[in-house]
């Protein structure tokens, strides 16, 4: 994966983990997800996937 493309997923995969995680805090409401501490918990999980992605990238420098 090139640094770009890696750098975009996981910019991608921050966004969406951090806008589950204020759907299932329910902070953002309008969705089945709203309020269920299940989204908080796999939001927070892919946040956290996309940030070891953005480092391993950076690191790698490739």
């Amino acid at each position: 994966m090139s640094r770009g493309a890696g750098t975009a997923v996981g910019v991608l995969l921050i966004l969406t983990g951090l806008v589950w995680a204020g759907q299932g805090l329910g902070l953002i409401g309008g969705s089945f997800m709203t309020g269920q501490t299940r989204w908080l918990v796999i939001g927070l999980a892919v946040a956290s996937v996309g940030a070891a992605l953005l480092a391993f990238v950076r690191r790698r420098g490739g």
